[in-house]
């Protein structure tokens, strides 16, 4: 899963680093006051639970905020609370596919299209706020002032029904390049239970980045899209973002009905890109695809939009490259734990660099240095310096 330091001695320095962590007084605090909840993060930090959630791979928010509390508030840290707390988890059930198109919409964008079928839903978003720091911690509003006497803002009542995806919309127009099942991917690889392994299928390219860390999803993103000219290129388009809330089915193990356990909320996003390259079609448009748990759309653009980079350089060296990197570097948990593993202790690995590095230059200028990193060793008898006359300069030797 990642890196974890394990104790091999130090155990009174380390019982007391991690006492440090629960001891309010470290770092100093003006006031302290009355201890944050799992309740009152729930409450407050909506956005980071869904993304711990989804980075994670565990839909529980009392418990990721019991990992957040735990750890601090450190992101990284919590992850990791979580994944290993997952881990022990049995498997009770595999719960039934999910269609996407089945659920209440709660906020859908569609870039592309001024009209599309259904409504632009906007939703609870920050996106169209002004970046106005408010010390109260309100959210500052655009400046509006109607007049007393004006009309209501204008509202309108849409079917209750998931509206056309702009996919579709594209397709009934014949303008959609169909991507066609792989055969070698006929089911959706587990990273739970299976390793990674290259070259890998377009699920577990996806599952990958469901589990990615935000941050370097969209690094990873937004380094592709640069030019040579260091320009970013523009060239896809958001078909379509939307935040859903669906049920979730298990088959029940005596009717064998599928039944109702509980909810969960997704992001989804469909990216399109005109295939005007030369060898494509240019009279079809391509699709990506991301969903990821909770509200996350900067993660489920950049998946979507990886995906459709993935799709599109197969079978190409700049393709296997980055399928490699988004099979082994977008997981979060995986790249801090070898970051972090670099402040255990190395001295026996740096020794031998520091030795090869000693006898290069002592090949360089034809004498051997004094060592000043000396690994300490046990009280002996002193060290009574005795001087060898031999050719040469008279040389110091310590006797022990």
């Amino acid at each position: 899963m990642t890196y974890a330091g394990t104790n091999k001695g130090g155990t009174s320095a380390i019982v007391a680093a991690e006492r440090l962590l629960d001891d309010p007084a470290f770092p100093a605090v003006d006031d302290p006051g009355e201890p944050v909840t799992p309740e009152q993060v729930i409450a407050q930090f909506a956005p980071m639970l869904d993304r711990l959630q989804g980075e994670a791979g565990l839909w529980d928010a009392r418990t990721a905020a019991i990992a957040f509390l735990q750890a601090g508030g450190d992101l990284p840290e919590a992850v990791h609370l979580l994944r290993a707390h997952r881990s022990t988890l049995p498997r009770l059930a595999f719960s039934v596919p999910v269609d996407p198109d089945h659920g209440q919409l709660l906020r859908r964008i569609v870039s592309a299209h001024r009209s599309p079928d259904g409504p632009q839903l906007l939703g609870a978003t920050p996106d169209y706020t002004a970046r106005l720091l408010r010390r109260d911690g309100s959210a500052p509003l655009l400046p509006f002032d109607a007049p007393a006497d004006a009309n209501p803002l204008p509202t309108s009542e849409e079917p209750d029904r998931m509206p056309q995806r702009y996919t579709e919309y594209l397709r009934a127009r014949d303008l959609l390049a169909e991507r066609p099942s792989d055969p070698d991917d006929p089911e959706p690889y587990d990273l739970a239970l299976n390793p990674i392994r290259l070259p890998a299928g377009r699920s577990a390219m996806l599952s990958a980045m469901a589990l990615g860390e935000t941050g370097g999803l969209v690094n990873l993103w937004y380094r592709s899209i640069l030019g040579p000219d260091g320009y970013s290129d523009e060239s896809i388009t958001l078909g379509e973002v939307r935040h859903v809330r669906t049920s979730i089915e298990v088959t029940h193990p005596v009717t064998g009905e599928p039944t109702d356990i509980g909810e969960l909320r997704f992001t989804e996003c469909e990216t399109v890109a005109h295939l005007d390259e030369r060898g494509e079609d240019p009279s079809r448009f391509e699709a990506g695809y991301g969903l990821v748990l909770g509200h996350n759309e900067r993660k489920a653009i950049s998946m979507s939009a990886m995906d459709l980079a993935a799709h599109r350089l197969h079978d190409t060296e700049e393709g296997t490259d980055l399928q490699q990197l988004l099979m082994h570097t977008t997981d979060g948990l995986a790249s801090n734990g070898f970051l972090e593993h670099l402040k255990l202790p190395h001295y026996v690995t740096f020794r031998s660099m520091l030795d090869r590095a000693e006898a290069a230059r002592e090949v360089q200028t034809g004498h051997r240095t004094a060592p000043s990193l000396a690994a300490p060793t046990a009280p002996g008898p002193t060290a009574t310096p005795i001087r060898v006359h031999a050719a040469g300069e008279p040389k110091e030797h310590s006797h022990a």
